[in-house]
């Protein structure tokens, strides 16, 4: 089995246990053939991103204890659906980037450019 690869072409890296992210919810952003959601971006969410999440339809702030999601808040590390942050970086509201920890896939919807534009740094 060969290793996931992030953006960067190197290993890909954990994006969060706490909380539990992923499709896979084993913390990494790993691509999956029935992610049909493409969780691919590792993000550092904002208030203005879960906002615009919300008015999409897509509420990441309300628990679902039934799943266990505890809601996120911002600062929180997600693996975010590639297409929800090409809508948010064309509506100015793209969180910050975890590059290391995103999947090269993710490139198969927004480039590197518009990653590292957006890039987290420590």
């Amino acid at each position: 089995m060969t290793k996931a690869l992030n953006v960067l072409g190197t290993a890909l890296e954990p994006c969060s246990t706490h909380p539990m992210t992923g499709f896979l919810r084993d913390g990494c952003c790993h691509a999956h053939s029935e992610d049909l959601g493409g969780h691919l971006i590792c993000a550092r969410v904002t208030a203005d991103f879960l906002e615009f999440s919300k008015k999409r339809g897509n509420d990441l702030t309300t628990p679902q204890k039934a799943f266990g999601f505890e809601g996120l808040r911002p600062g929180d590390r997600w693996c975010l659906c590639a297409l929800r942050f090409k809508e948010a970086y064309e509506a100015s509201v793209a969180p910050k980037v975890i590059l290391e920890s995103t999947h090269e896939r993710a490139l198969d919807i927004v480039t590197l450019k518009q990653l590292q534009e957006h890039a987290w740094s420590n």
